[in-house]
């Protein structure tokens, strides 16, 4: 943004301290009206023709603007990924903590990264580490989706889930009542 003498056009449109359309102004005119005010004249448009300028107090505009940006990234969620691990020889005690653990963080809206390490003889039945993995993930089925799937790399086997609940489920459990409410009616209306 151009403030004062740093706005090059001969001439600008002019918004006034009170958001009152004061015109088209020649550039002169319209800096002395502003310091006759004790403001600035900030070029709010610079791709209109002519450029839109407008008188108020840039320090505390600069302010409000970066105060606004503050508040704005501090609503704001960043998702973050969150990495579970375990062996193919886990215990289902263990396996129904990390699940816990998983859930916790999809229910606060964190994506989760699977991670199965085989090591030494282990390698010889990945089978073994997927299902484990796939019973993971069928325990958190319902509040999560798979966002990518099961692969192998090296000597681990991955995968992400996402928070999300499965839309199939959600349609067909709604068209269930639907259907039940309808024969109510009808009974209630002797149909």
């Amino acid at each position: 943004m151009k403030v004062n003498r740093e706005i090059r056009a001969h001439k600008v449109r002019v918004i006034g301290s009170d958001g009152s359309q004061i015109g088209v102004l020649s550039l002169p005119e319209a800096l002395s009206m502003a310091e006759a005010e004790g403001l600035d004249l900030v070029e709010i448009s610079s791709g209109s023709v002519p450029p839109v300028c407008k008188i108020i107090n840039f320090g505390k505009f600069r302010y409000d603007q970066t105060k606004r940006e503050k508040e704005n990234k501090k609503a704001q969620h960043q998702v973050k990924v969150k990495e579970i691990k375990f062996k193919p020889n886990t215990d289902d005690h263990d396996l129904a903590t990390k699940s816990a653990h998983a859930r916790d963080f999809l229910s606060k809206g964190n994506k989760v990264k699977l991670t199965c390490t085989f090591r030494g003889r282990e390698m010889a039945h990945p089978e073994i580490g997927e299902k484990l993995m796939q019973k993971f993930i069928a325990d958190l089925e319902d509040i999560a989706v798979i966002e990518s799937p099961l692969k192998m790399f090296g000597r681990m086997l991955n995968a992400v889930i996402a928070p999300g609940v499965k839309k199939k489920k959600e349609t067909s459990s709604n068209k269930l009542p639907q259907t039940q409410d309808l024969a109510k009616s009808s009974e209630a209306t002797g149909e």
